[in-house]
C-alpha cells in the first residue's frame, strides 16, 4: 500500500477537547436517564387474579380452562382461523403453538390483586398466603416467569393498608426463601410524582430492614388518571414519575377503564382503542422511550363466555385489540379471564410469524452487508432483531429457525437489539 495521504484540518485539538468537556454533564445525564432497554424478557401479558381467590393451582387452572374453551369453540386450526381471519399458511402453526403454550406456560406474568379486584375479609392472611404459594410455585417450577402483587394506592384513604399488605407479602417471601428473580410489584392509581417517591422510600426502607442490596425492589406504575398524563402546568406528569422512581420503575401500565372514566367516557365506549386511550398511551410511550421502562396496554372487559357465537364475538374483539396494540409497539396487555388466553397467544404468534421471514431476510442482509430492495440503518437493525427476540421469548418462533434464516446466534441478535449509544456492537455469527 502507498503512503496515506495527509488530510488537512483547520481546528486545533483543543476545540474538540473543550466541546467534550462542556458536554460531559450531558453525556452523564443521557447515560443516567436513557440507559436503553434492559435486555430482559418482556411478558406478552399480565393476568390479574384477586388475592382472596389466588390458589396453588391458579395458573394450571387458567391453562386448562383456556384449553377447554378451544376444545368447545374452536377444536381445530381451521375453525380458529375462520373465527379470527388467520391466513391459511398461519392457521396450523399458530393453533399448534397456542395449544402447546397453554399446556406448557399458560401465564407469563401473574399479578395477585389486592386493589380493585380484592374482596377478601382478612388481607393480612391473604397476603401472607400469597407469599407462601408464590415461593412454593417457584420451588416446584410451576410459577409464571413473572409474579407479584398489586397493592392499594398511595392515596390517604387506603395508604396504610397498601403499605402493610406490601410489607406482609415481601416479609413472607423473605421468611420463606427470599425475593424471587421474577418478582414484580404494581403501584396503582398514581396521580402525583410524590406518590412514586413515597414508593421508592418504602422500597429503600424494606431493603435496609432485610439487608437487601440497594435497588433490589422495583415496581410498575399504573396510569389510570388524567393527572398522571398531564400535570396542572401542562407538562407530562408520567415523565416526572419515571424520574421520581430513581431507576426503580420497570413498567407503565395503562388502566383502560379507570382512565376512561376519569375523562368522562361513557361506559359503552370505554375501550383500549378509544382516542383518549391512544393519546394517553402515546404520551406514556414517548416518556418511557429509551429509559428502560416498558409500556403495557390495558384490557378488555368483554369476556368470552356463553354461547359459541358470544365466545367467537369476544375472541374477534380481543384478537383485534391485541393485534392493534402490537402494531403500535405495545407488546404487553392485561388479560382478565382464562378465555382471553387463546386469542392473546393467537394474536401474538400470528404477529411474529407472519413477518418472520421478511424480518430475518432484512437482518441477514444488513449483517452480511448485502444490498437488497430496502436500505436498512442501525436503528432498523435494532428493531428487526428486537422483533425476532420477542418472537423467540414468547414461543412464536424457534431459535433454530431464526438462526437458519439469519445466520445469527442469540448473542448476535442481542447485540443488534441493544447496541452501545452511537453504534452497533454485533457482527454476523
Amino acid at each position: 500500500m502507498g503512503q496515506q495521504e495527509k488530510v488537512a484540518t483547520s481546528l486545533a485539538g483543543a476545540v474538540s477537547e473543550g466541546i467534550s468537556a462542556s458536554l460531559a454533564p450531558v453525556d452523564a445525564e443521557l447515560a443516567r436517564r436513557y440507559p436503553g432497554d434492559p435486555g430482559t424478557r418482556q411478558p406478552v401479558h399480565t393476568v390479574y387474579v384477586p388475592g382472596d381467590a389466588f390458589a396453588a393451582d391458579t395458573i394450571r387452572s387458567w391453562g386448562d380452562q383456556a384449553l377447554a374453551a378451544l376444545d368447545e369453540h374452536a377444536p381445530d386450526a381451521d375453525s380458529l382461523a375462520r373465527v379470527l381471519g388467520l391466513a391459511d399458511e398461519l392457521a396450523e402453526p399458530v393453533y399448534t403453538r397456542v395449544r402447546a403454550k397453554l399446556e406448557r406456560e399458560p401465564v407469563e406474568d401473574l399479578r395477585i390483586d389486592f386493589e380493585d379486584g380484592y374482596g377478601g375479609a382478612d388481607e393480612d392472611a391473604d397476603a401472607a398466603r400469597a407469599a407462601r404459594l408464590v415461593l412454593e410455585a417457584y420451588e416446584q417450577g410451576t410459577a409464571a416467569p413473572y409474579t407479584g402483587i398489586r397493592m392499594k394506592c398511595m392515596e390517604a384513604a387506603v395508604r396504610d393498608r397498601g403499605i402493610r399488605t406490601l410489607d406482609v407479602f415481601l416479609t413472607g417471601l423473605m421468611e420463606h426463601g427470599g425475593l424471587p428473580d421474577g418478582l414484580v410489584l404494581t403501584l396503582p392509581k398514581v396521580t402525583y410524582p410524590e406518590q412514586v417517591t413515597a414508593m421508592v422510600r418504602l422500597a429503600e426502607e424494606f431493603e435496609k430492614a432485610r439487608g437487601l442490596e440497594p435497588g433490589r425492589i422495583g415496581f410498575e406504575i399504573q396510569i389510570e388518571t388524567s393527572q398522571s398524563i398531564l400535570a396542572p402546568d401542562g407538562t407530562a406528569t408520567v415523565a416526572r414519575m419515571i424520574d421520581a422512581a430513581e431507576g426503580r420503575a420497570t413498567g407503565l401500565h395503562y388502566g383502560t377503564f379507570d382512565y376512561s372514566a376519569c375523562l368522562g367516557v361513557s361506559a359503552a365506549h370505554q375501550a383500549s382503542d378509544h382516542p383518549a386511550a391512544d393519546h394517553a398511551k402515546a404520551v406514556m410511550q414517548v416518556a418511557a422511550a429509551g429509559t428502560g421502562v416498558r409500556v403495557s396496554d390495558g384490557s378488555t372487559n368483554v369476556l368470552p363466555v356463553g354461547t359459541t357465537e358470544n365466545v367467537h364475538d369476544a375472541w374477534r374483539l380481543h384478537y383485534g385489540l391485541t393485534r392493534r396494540a402490537l402494531a403500535r409497539a405495545y407488546y404487553q396487555g392485561w388479560d382478565m379471564h382464562p378465555g382471553h388466553l387463546p386469542t392473546r397467544y393467537a394474536a401474538v404468534f400470528a404477529f411474529y410469524r407472519e413477518g418472520f421471514e421478511q424480518a430475518a431476510a432484512r437482518l441477514a442482509a444488513y449483517a452480511g452487508h448485502v444490498g437488497g430492495d430496502v436500505m436498512d440503518e442501525p436503528a432498523t437493525a435494532k428493531a428487526l432483531s428486537s422483533y425476532l427476540l420477542r418472537g423467540i421469548d414468547c414461543g412464536a418462533l424457534d431459535s433454530a429457525e431464526v438462526a437458519r434464516l439469519t445466520g445469527l446466534t442469540r448473542a448476535d441478535l442481542d447485540g443488534f437489539a441493544r447496541p452501545r449509544r452511537g453504534g452497533l456492537t454485533a457482527t454476523a455469527g
